[in-house]
Formats: structure tokens, sequence, C-alpha cells
């Protein structure tokens, strides 16, 4: 495996993205996709490109990072049909990831596998170029390993020896799961606002990969130092942890390994699972109070500098919702102050509670207002984003 120990640059590198609303996947993660279309090695062509589906979303973190539908580009980067003395192979590579939004991010992975027998043969020589092999396996071929990195193409076929004997072509369906394999760090924005921990969060934080070491060590899973560190022995326990509790073994700390293991699944620095709008959200949401307060000022006939149209007369209910919407905008803004530093979570959910309370009195005073359809409209959409930081606010 691939997965080289956290430096303190690297460290601090991913405290610097988690400043920016951003999420480090560490060097060694999996992702599992799904193929698209057949992917068979008697038609298969070197440099050809092929398409997988993000099979669950990933959440790092309590964070969405990559949502179920992402799309990660595949390359075949080796190709051998059949014949008579020797089963076909195919070696791929993974070079893009695309979000649903059409965001298009770099990628460099590789295939593994989350059969224990294939992925300790693997990992056996850490530098293995990792092949498709026609004839066994439950995708249509066997995952293993083959000779290293170094290794030129035209000795793969003399590194795999008797896997070879079968003699038939690799031939992996349409819609097959894989296990894609990260080989440099991948850095993300977070996606909406944070979730309560399932089964897809992906756990990168120090204090989660520490109390998972002493967890393993336990259970006799871990030999290693208590670090906090994601290295190679770490990911290699729990791999072993995932395969005898019939878990999906990918290697990484994610939400079902952390309930077997049973560690706390609340969000890092003490978050409850409650939900926190990132600082991308929290700006948005802040414009969008701004510009209605200005939307609904014009409305009334009001000038920059506050003076009244002489020629209106004002009722209760309209200064009342002016100014509840006045308060809501300064407050959102005060929200995104807020979480743009980060270091006290429980202080975060306290402030979106607020906000929330604030939205309330917009809501209340909307009822005793004339306020137009535009007006109604927009802050019917700001709600909806609101509901984000309290599922009981619709």
């Amino acid at each position: 495996m691939l997965l080289a120990v956290l430096s303190a640059t690297a460290a601090e590198a991913q405290a610097t993205a988690a400043g920016r609303g951003r999420v480090v996947l560490p060097e060694g993660s999996v992702i599992i996709v799904r193929t698209t279309a057949p992917l068979e090695s008697n038609t298969a062509r070197v440099g050809q490109a092929f398409e997988t589906i993000v099979a669950d979303t990933v959440r790092a973190d309590n964070f969405t990072v990559i949502p179920a539908g992402s799309r990660i580009r595949g390359v075949v980067t080796f190709a051998q049909p059949a014949d008579r003395q020797r089963s076909g192979v195919i070696e791929v590579n993974f070079d893009r990831l695309t979000l649903p939004d059409g965001a298009v991010l770099p990628l460099s992975g590789k295939l593994t596998s989350t059969d224990a027998a294939e992925r300790r043969q693997i990992e056996s020589d850490p530098n293995a170029r990792v092949v498709l092999v026609g004839g066994r396996g439950g995708v249509g071929a066997t995952i293993a390993g083959a000779g290293s990195e170094n290794t030129p193409a035209s000795g793969i076929l003399a590194a795999l020896g008797t896997l070879l004997s079968q003699a038939r072509d690799v031939r992996v369906p349409r819609g097959t799961p894989l296990a894609v394999q990260l080989e440099q760090r991948l850095v993300l924005s977070r996606r909406g606002a944070a979730r309560s921990p399932d089964s897809y969060t992906i756990y990168t934080a120090e204090d989660r990969i520490r109390a998972a070491q002493q967890a393993l060590a336990r259970q006799n899973y871990y030999r290693g130092a208590v670090t906090g560190q994601l290295d190679d022995a770490t990911q290699r326990a729990l791999f072993e942890f995932q395969v005898d509790k019939g878990i999906i073994a990918t290697g990484n700390l994610d939400g079902r390994t952390a309930q077997a293991l049973g560690i706390n699944a609340t969000a890092p620095g003490g978050a409850t699972g409650r939900a926190v709008l990132s600082a991308e959200e929290a700006s948005l949401l802040r414009r969008a109070g701004q510009a209605l307060v200005g939307r609904y000022r014009q409305d009334m006939a009001v000038s920059t500098t506050g003076r009244l149209d002489a020629g209106r007369a004002y009722d209760e209910g309209d200064m009342e919702l002016w100014f509840a919407l006045s308060a809501f905008a300064d407050n959102s803004s005060l929200y995104e102050q807020l979480v743009r530093v980060p270091g006290n979570a429980s202080g975060s959910e306290a402030a979106g509670r607020a906000l929330v309370g604030a939205a309330r009195r917009v809501d209340a005073a909307m009822q005793g207002a004339g306020a137009s359809q535009a007006v109604q409209s927009a802050w019917a959409s700001m709600r909806r984003q609101l509901a984000e930081l309290d599922p009981a606010y619709r």
C-alpha cells in the first residue's frame, strides 16, 4: 500500500485546508466506484478512457466531499487479450474526479481490492503494479500485484506466472464495483452543512486516528506507536479488523469501523453532530440577506440614507419586517465570521440555532406585512438553506 506517514508539513497543510473549508483525503484512502460500461481485455486498448461512478457519498469528518454519482475517470495503461496459453490482463489507473456541479479535479489513483486474499497479495509488494487477470475472481477477474512499478509493461506477464493459467479474458461487466486507492492526497471542498456521522463518513482527524490505534491495539490488530497518523501499519490493521468484522474492507476509518471499534463518532472539537454551515455557505446566506434588505427597502420607497417617502403611508407591520430583515442580515454576517474561525464547534452550533431564532422573527413579521411576491420568494429560498441548521425549521 502506498500510504505515507503524514509529516509535520502535511499536517500543517491539512489544518490550513480545514481552515479554508476544505478537507484532505489522505494518500491510501479508498473510494468505491461502479463501472458504467463493460471492460474486457479482448477489446481494451492502451490509452482508452473509461468512466466509473462513485457508489456512495464520501463524507470526511462529517462533511460531504464527494457526492454519490460523481465520476472518476479510469485509463487503460496495459492491455493483453487472452490466447491459448495465457489469460487476458488489464492494468488501469485513475486520473480525474468530476463532481456533480461540473467541477473537475486531478486525481492520482490505482486499482486495489476489498477482498482479503487479493489485498494481502497486493500488499506483499507495496510497489507492485496492480492488474486485472482473466478467469478468476468475483468481478470477472483476479486483482493481483505484478512485479513492481519499475517493471516494464512487457514484464507484467512474466511476473504473473501461474495466475495466467486459465487462458481467459478479463470480463468486467457494467455496474461492477471497483476500489480506487488514492496514490496522492486529495484536497476537497466541504459541500453542504455538517451531518451526523454515518456509515460513509471517513475520519481523518488526528484524535480519531489515535483513538482507532488505541482500540485496534487493545484487540491485537495494531502494534505500532499511538501517533494519530494514518500510516501503513494503521491502515493494514483497519483492513484486517474490517475483514474479520464483515465490514467492506477498505482500510479507511469509516463510520461502520468507528462504531465497531467503539470510537465516539461526534464531530472533531466537541461537536455533537448538529449542522454547521461551511464558510462559503454562510457567505452566500449573508449576501442573500443583505440583498433582500435592499430589495425590501426599495419596495418601501426608503432612500439609502433612510429617508421615508413623504407621500406613502407606512404601518407597523411593514416596519417590523424591515427591522427583522435588517437584524437577520446583521446576524448572518456575525454567523459567517464565527464559522470562518474554527476551534469551537459547539459555539458554532449554538450560533446556528440563534440564527434560526432570528429567522423565526422574520417569519412572524412576514405574516403581518404586505411584502411583495419577489421578497417572499427570496425569503423562502433562504429558509430552505436555514433548514440545514435545524431540520425542525421548515
